[in-house]
């Protein structure tokens, strides 16, 4: 089972086709804007808030490097990692460490590039 958002990527009929393709792929599609069904969101919102509210970018570079610098702030404070699990339920497993939780999550969503989110 595959769990997507609405990125354009994740809606291309290339990728509609594939999976009609393989019965064996199951996709579920999130809602349109659906923050607490995603809680990467969470993640986000606490960058857009902090690392990169009121800054110009003097290019993607310095951006990857604030967004990475803002991401390493946030693994440090596992009380903003619980904020942002509470609503969804879940909780920090004691034998991973929060580190894990936001790597996992900058994976499945990647670095922003270009535009918006």
């Amino acid at each position: 089972m595959v769990i997507w958002d609405n990125l354009t990527v994740h809606r291309c009929s290339q990728l509609r086709e594939y999976a009609a393709e393989h019965d064996w792929l199951t996709i579920v599609q999130l809602p349109g804007y659906a923050p607490d069904l995603n809680q990467v969101e969470d993640i986000w919102s606490l960058l857009r808030r902090s690392t990169t509210a009121n800054v110009v970018f003097r290019d993607r570079d310095h951006r990857v490097q604030a967004v990475g610098s803002g991401l390493r702030r946030i693994q440090r404070r596992t009380d903003l990692i619980e904020g942002c699990l509470a609503e969804s339920g879940l909780s920090l497993n004691t034998t991973s460490s929060p580190t894990c939780v936001v790597r996992l999550s900058v994976a499945r969503t990647g670095l922003p590039r270009g535009g918006r989110r």
